[in-house]
């Protein structure tokens, strides 16, 4: 299933037969560890406020940060990487992954935004190291490999959305502990990837700055697409629960049900990639994902919470599709590992910044309106951005950079 036999063929003589399940399985735990910072706060949040005295600003804030984080983070990430070494960055992110987790339930609110940021610098950079990985070490498998990292990503969110308050209610109440808790997985990814991080070579996935990838219209569609879906995911990872809760649902159930949306992404985070690559382009694939989760979201905000799980099922369907595509289309869209580095620089750089804006609005409508009513007019903004940023990144078409590579001094 997996390019065990084309990666021991690659010239690179640290790539063996022993290596490339390893490095599967690194990127796999990666991908576990990228969204539990970013889902667990959400199921604890109305008890956070309520104890903390977290007011509707502080709160947005954040659930906002960490995504701010992502993008902020992302552009230099590449050039670092080209500095120390991919590997050894992706170590040291991991590192401060699972300070940032731990520190999150210490020392009060002021733990809880330090850690955050922490956290959300270290997602940025090691999300940002990941498609040139694959670009590298599996150029003829982008799709199936971006679908197994996405479904990392999908599955440790569940994890993360699921057991939180499980974890809480196992501790006394505390969701201090449950938030840090989620610090050990990232430790253990660490440790997968120190064996890695010991290349004595300097070969790249990609850092190099070309001229002109920054005024390349389909560069821009790309990053847009990216961001605007993003924005979406973010805001339903950050306030799904508390939405569901105003609505009815206990604060348990509100969990799950986010835990069961996002595991649901699993099943098109891992076909989306190898469907839209079968087609003559992404377009029709990327709309379908988009049409799945608007329909979700619509239920979810104004249908009948008797039908919460079908429109959690649509909501899963749409955005693991959608996200996974987003990546792909990284890989897809490059033509080499050295543009494919760049180009998810600025992709989720500005993408995430972009996307930062989704939860602190999101999070300020019940505080000036009174209720989740409108909140229907954040995530339909964003929806219908995506979809017209999808018409363009979606075509089957590559982008070609006039110029060599700029060097980094």
């Amino acid at each position: 299933m997996f390019p065990f036999r084309s990666l021991k063929k690659t010239p690179k003589p640290w790539v063996n037969t022993y290596s490339a399940p390893w490095l599967i399985s690194a990127i796999f735990l990666v991908g576990i560890n990228l969204r539990p910072a970013l889902t667990s706060l959400g199921p604890v949040l109305p008890e956070v406020r309520s104890e903390t005295g977290l007011n509707a600003w502080g709160a947005s804030l954040l659930t906002t940060l960490p995504v701010l984080c992502l993008g902020l983070l992302a552009p230099p990430a590449s050039r670092w990487g080209q500095h120390w070494g991919v590997e050894r960055l992706l170590v040291g992110a991991l590192l401060l992954l699972a300070v940032g987790t731990a520190l999150r339930g210490m020392g009060g609110l002021y733990g809880l935004f330090v850690g955050t940021l922490m956290a959300g610098c270290a997602i940025g950079i090691a999300g940002t190291l990941l498609p040139g990985i694959v670009k590298r070490d599996f150029p003829r498998h982008a799709g199936p490999m971006t679908g197994l990292y996405t479904m990392a990503l999908c599955l440790g969110g569940a994890l993360a959305a699921g057991l939180t308050v499980p974890l809480a209610q196992g501790s006394g109440q505390s969701w201090e502990r449950a938030l840090s808790a989620w610090g050990l997985p990232a430790l253990a990814a660490a440790l997968l990837w120190l064996p890695l991080s010991r290349r004595t070579d300097r070969q790249q996935t990609g850092t190099a700055r070309h001229r002109g990838l920054w005024r390349h219209p389909l560069a821009w569609q790309v990053t847009l697409y990216m961001g605007l879906q993003s924005s979406v995911a973010y805001m339903i990872f950050g306030w799904l629960p508390t939405i569901l809760q105003s609505r009815g649902i206990p604060p348990l159930h509100a969990g799950f049900l986010l835990s069961a949306s996002v595991m649901i992404q699993t099943l098109t985070a891992l076909a989306g990639p190898s469907l839209a690559i079968r087609g003559r382009d992404q377009r029709a694939t990327i709309m379908i994902m988009l049409a799945l989760t608007t329909m979700g979201l619509a239920g979810v905000l104004y249908g009948s919470m008797m039908w919460a799980w079908l429109w959690i099922t649509l909501l899963g369907l749409g955005m693991g599709g959608a996200f996974s595509i987003a990546l792909v289309l990284i890989v897809l869209r490059a033509p080499n590992a050295e543009v494919a580095g760049d180009l998810s620089g600025m992709v989720q750089g500005i993408g995430y910044v972009l996307a930062a804006l989704g939860p602190l609005i999101l999070g300020l409508i019940p505080a000036y309106f009174g209720s989740w009513q409108w909140a229907g007019v954040p995530f339909g903004a964003a929806l219908m951005g995506a979809a017209w940023a999808a018409l363009g990144a979606g075509r089957n078409r590559h982008i070609h950079l006039d110029g060599p590579p700029a060097t980094n001094s």
